[in-house]
């Protein structure tokens, strides 16, 4: 049990001097240095906590950006597994016949497909420019190269898309190789 009256520990252990019992036979000068000594202390002890708490903020801004980079591309998967559906659409509008054209059930599939396609749209799906565009090793993937200007995309396989600004697939294209084709 503590005795706060003598500053004393119960049990015999030595006293502790009151604050009218300390010695002040220190000089000015050693107290000084004392003090400054304790204030570059302190400071050092700030410094430490500030960096600390800056370090705890850009934490929390960090792993907030994350997150909402994480929600953004969230799609990225689903989206790469409806994209063959979207090319298929394509494909079957680029072969039907002439003569059935103008059949409303033709109309109606070309119309699903471009729902689906502005949906992903919506979703900040967009298609990569490829023909007639510089080849772009960031957006485009080469297949082959054929007569043509000389590092110019001469025609797309296979279109490329962009989930908002991150490639999510490449486009398939064929480059010109700098020969004339004629």
């Amino acid at each position: 049990m503590l005795n706060f009256e003598s500053g004393a520990k119960h049990g015999g252990e030595e006293k502790m001097p009151s604050f009218e019992e300390q010695s002040y036979s220190e000089s000015p000068d050693a107290l000084r240095q004392e003090l400054d000594e304790a204030k570059a202390k302190a400071q050092e002890y700030l410094d430490g906590w500030q960096r600390s708490q800056a370090d705890f903020t850009n934490f929390k801004k960090r792993l907030e950006l994350d997150k909402l980079e994480a929600i953004k591309y969230a799609n990225a998967e689903l989206m790469l597994k409806i994209l063959p559906v979207l090319d298929d659409f394509e494909r079957a509008a680029e072969h039907v016949p002439q003569q059935m054209a103008s059949d409303p059930w033709v109309g109606g599939v070309n119309g699903i497909a471009r729902k689906l396609e502005t949906t992903l749209e919506t979703l900040g799906l967009s298609h990569i420019a490829a023909r007639d565009e510089v080849f772009d090793p960031c957006v485009h993937e080469a297949v082959s190269s054929v007569p043509g200007p000389d590092g110019v995309v001469m025609r797309e396989l296979e279109k490329g898309y962009k989930l908002n600004e991150r490639v999510l697939r490449p486009s398939k294209v064929m480059v010109g190789n700098g020969e004339d084709n004629t």
